[in-house]
């Protein structure tokens, strides 16, 4: 660990040096193409990974870079917007990725340096990410950071959104530290001092990684080889296991978010046909509400003015009532006058005769004494009481005629108001049957307010089921999307494993020239136009076409000619696990 972090060291000594000096001889403002600039970014992304720890996640394990630089946007909030610009950025998908993002955009800033100076004085913090010896707990860490302040004087402009940096390959070329201007090193000290170092660097690398180095390795190796013998035939198992799971997840997959969308969609058209029912049904009643409120307006006002209307009635009636009392009482009254009045008569007459009969006896008894005068006097008698009887007779024939009419009158007036009792009490049924009616009709419309309510609470509880729904359905796809991220990482380690094995059981394996006839991708047959190229990495044999790409291999830091199969599986494994 403290030979890689002294290499470390010198390496970004010379990356840093040789950008400066670069930038200052192009020009200080430079872009994501430039060669120096590009080498510099992969050696610190060597210098932040070295010993790192590695994180134990669902299907195997990972080495976050991106972890440890989340940390400076809590120990500065300036770096917050860096943070979240990189969060935010459409086309980063590893967090690598997002961590190369970020160097870029702090290099712009020119604050790389001051955000890394934060970082390595909370070792604390920093232990959860890496190793105790690791280059950024130790003294190198801080030369670095050191270093990198030199880098403010360089302006970057750096189009990161463009960029790929998800599949990108942190290789180093030392080639480029060893190149210089020829011409002018004779002229130049202080290149030949840079040139000699260089060298003296790279014999340092060469003599740690002599035969010596080399032959103590072979001979880990095989005293390993038969751990990985039978770490192999386990990680077979495993393989078999975890295909068989990775086939019955995948069908169990399947089948849930075919049920998924089958559910969904018949919810939705339940949810869109219940959603139209309601709308047609609410315009209906919200019709009817409204002509039933205004119904019931108006049989309000009716029925305010019918109980107005009873109120005068039955006051009517009251004063009717009592005047029929009062008619009753007074035909009473004349009644028992009358019959006074008759009584009197009869007294009358009773003494008119009984005076006519003394008139009589006296003047049978005066007669023979005194003839005409008693018969005069008698005469006048006569003619007076027959006046008086006259008079008192036609005065008791006129009162007994006003009385008699008086009391026709009264039994018709009786009459006509007896008929108005009628009618009004008619017409009071009538208006408590109507009264009656209006209250089935207000308790009907409230019942009906009722019913409105409550489908309104069904049409928001299906609006809930309907976003629940729409959320297990998006968490279902989530976690298809995240089994598929495992199930690509299962297949890289499917085929590591496979390649280790291959190493074990052999090395690789070169197919001899006169063993294909046929390319092995296309099955275009070789010919002398079409002619036979070995892929670095399988050993197969195939057409110019089919292998025509470059990458370097753990074997061959110089990149070599490799398939278009290897060439896409090492891209993604570089990818998914830059180390």
């Amino acid at each position: 660990m403290a030979m890689e972090r002294t290499n470390l060291l010198n390496m970004a000594k010379l990356s840093i040096k040789g950008l400066i000096e670069s930038a200052l001889s192009f020009g200080r403002t430079l872009d994501s193409d430039y060669p120096p600039l590009q080498q510099f970014f992969v050696v610190m992304e060597h210098c932040l990974k070295h010993g790192l720890k590695v994180k134990k996640s669902f299907l195997g394990y990972n080495k976050s870079l991106w972890g440890p630089l989340e940390l400076v946007e809590k120990l500065c909030p300036e770096a917050a917007e860096i943070s979240a610009s990189v969060r935010d950025l459409p086309g980063l998908k590893t967090p690598l990725g997002r961590a190369r993002a970020w160097l870029r955009l702090a290099l712009m800033q020119k604050r790389l340096a001051d955000y890394l100076r934060l970082l390595i004085t909370r070792k604390d913090l920093l232990s959860d990410f890496y190793e105790t010896s690791a280059l950024m707990l130790e003294e190198e860490g801080a030369v670095i950071v050191g270093l990198l302040v030199g880098l403010n004087v360089i302006d970057a402009n750096l189009c990161v959104k463009g960029e790929d940096l998800d599949s990108q390959v942190g290789v180093i070329d030392f080639s480029m530290y060893l190149k210089n201007d020829i011409d002018d090193y004779r002229s130049e000290e202080s290149q030949i001092a840079s040139i000699l170092d260089q060298k003296n660097y790279v014999e340092e690398l060469n003599r740690h990684s002599t035969v010596h180095g080399l032959q103590g390795r072979v001979d880990s190796l095989e005293k390993s080889n038969s751990k990985l013998i039978e770490e192999l035939a386990i990680a077979k198992n495993n393989i078999i296991k975890l295909q068989e799971e990775n086939q019955q997840l995948r069908s169990e997959n399947n089948l849930i978010l075919l049920k998924a969308q089958q559910h969904l969609e018949v919810t939705q058209g339940d949810v869109s046909l219940e959603r139209d029912t309601y709308k047609q049904s609410r315009q209906g009643l919200d019709e009817m509400y409204n002509e039933a409120r205004r119904q019931l307006k108006e049989e309000c006002q009716l029925r305010q003015d019918v109980e107005n209307e009873l109120v005068v009635q039955v006051s009517m009636k009251q004063e009717m009532e009592l005047a029929m009392k009062l008619l009753e009482k007074d035909i009473h009254e004349k009644q028992d006058t009358l019959i006074g009045l008759r009584q009197q008569l009869d007294e009358v007459k009773a003494i008119n005769v009984e005076m006519y009969q003394k008139m009589q006896v006296k003047a049978r008894f005066l007669l023979p004494y005194f003839p005409n005068i008693l018969l005069q006097e008698a005469e006048r008698h006569r003619t007076s009481a027959e006046e008086g009887t006259r008079r008192f007779k036609l005065d008791f024939a006129n009162k007994a005629d006003s009385l008699q009419r008086q009391i026709e009158h009264k039994e018709k007036l009786l009459q006509q108001l007896e008929t108005d009792l009628k009618i009004e009490r008619e017409w009071r049924q009538t208006l408590q049957n109507d009264l009656h009616r209006e209250k089935d009709t207000v308790a009907q419309l409230s019942t009906e307010a009722l019913q409105i309510n409550g489908l309104k609470k069904e049409f928001h509880r299906l609006q809930d089921e309907n976003i629940q729904l729409k959320n297990i359905c998006e968490d279902q796809e989530q976690a298809l999307e995240e089994l598929g991220s495992k199930l690509s990482e299962s297949k890289l380690k499917i085929e590591d494993i496979k390649e280790a094995n291959k190493a074990l059981q052999g090395g690789q394996v070169w197919l001899k020239d006169k063993d294909a006839t046929h390319c092995k991708m296309c099955e275009k047959e070789f010919s002398i136009s079409r002619r036979k190229h070995h892929c670095r990495n399988c050993g197969e044999i195939f057409c110019n076409s089919c292998s025509d790409n470059e990458l370097p291999l753990p074997a061959s830091p110089k990149p070599v000619r490799v398939c278009d199969t290897c060439h896409a599986l090492l891209l993604q494994r570089c990818s998914s696990n830059p180390t």
